[in-house]
């Protein structure tokens, strides 16, 4: 197993001193765009909480209690095979790693230290475990060869935020009027610009732009997880966006509505609306969560 990436170009501190509790305000969206017959895409905002359920007890008192503290999992998921295999895989993906959120995540324990090297190889293990999933059911159904999805999750406990990412799904950090790509394309272009043997002002309208060279099953098991970990400050807002946003809509015209609209959900409704406006050439998926000081 790889160790976690890092990304060196981006200022951001990599290995927090502290866990400062923050609030959080979040919204999720998908919708199929204006060509697409269906939705591959899936999506998933959740509130991981601590409780605990009073069977039996002498003093009265509510049956079911919650801890303060909060763990909050975000996930973007683009399908990829036509004829509703696409949907599928985006869905097992979800699923695996929901059934990985509720059983297996110690996310309430203290992190420090190797504990957090220990949660983002977990997260590589099960974006693995859905690979070898989605492969295993493409083999038994002839119709679904080849299915595969894109994976970008982000895990945020207290100040710490952790991003595993596969595909050509994005994830973003919008912070003091900056808008900040935390993940890499993992597609033929990027890797072409990559190398220099294309400039990154041809990329974005480049006929093999959409082809992905690193997917959550696909046409054989092997997927290879980007992964990072960073500290959270107030005011930060956090976008996880399926390529139907980012074809449609520009990084700096995405900066411009989180800067103008610091309500979750209406930012989500408004990249979602401008992508259609533009053409909603594929199916949109965005996830809008804010940070603030509680």
């Amino acid at each position: 197993m790889s160790e976690p990436a890092t990304l060196p170009h981006i200022p951001l501190p990599a290995a927090p001193s502290q866990n400062r509790p923050l609030a959080v305000r979040t919204f999720g969206l998908t919708d199929p765009g204006r060509v697409r017959p269906s939705n591959e895409d899936q999506f998933l905002v959740a509130e991981l909480a601590k409780a605990m359920r009073v069977q039996y007890a002498s003093l009265p008192q509510p049956k079911t209690q919650y801890a303060d503290e909060r763990g909050y999992l975000f996930i973007v998921a683009d399908g990829i095979g036509g004829h509703q295999a696409g949907e599928q895989a985006s869905a097992m993906a979800v699923q695996t790693i929901e059934e990985f959120a509720l059983n297996t995540l110690k996310w309430f324990f203290r992190l420090k230290g190797t504990g957090e090297q220990d949660i983002l190889k977990e997260f590589q293990a099960v974006l693995q475990q859905a690979d070898a999933r989605i492969c295993e059911e493409a083999a038994q159904h002839s119709e679904l060869a080849g299915m595969g999805t894109t994976v970008t999750m982000a895990y945020n406990f207290g100040s710490r935020l952790f991003v595993v990412h596969v595909g050509d799904s994005r994830c973003y950090l919008f912070r003091a009027r900056q808008l900040l790509r935390l993940t890499h394309d993992h597609t033929l272009v990027a890797e072409m610009v990559s190398r220099g043997d294309l400039q990154p002002e041809e990329a974005a309208h480049h006929h093999l732009r959409h082809v992905i060279t690193n997917a959550v099953g696909g046409k054989e098991q092997g997927v290879q997880v980007e992964c990072h970990r960073l500290e959270l400050e107030p005011d930060d807002t956090l976008v996880l966006c399926s390529d139907g946003l980012t074809e449609m809509v520009s990084e700096d015209r995405i900066a411009a509505v989180l800067q103008a609209d610091q309500e979750p959900r209406t930012a989500c409704e408004r990249l979602v609306a401008e992508a259609n406006e533009n053409g909603g050439k594929d199916n949109i998926s965005v996830i809008v969560a804010r940070f603030e000081a509680t």
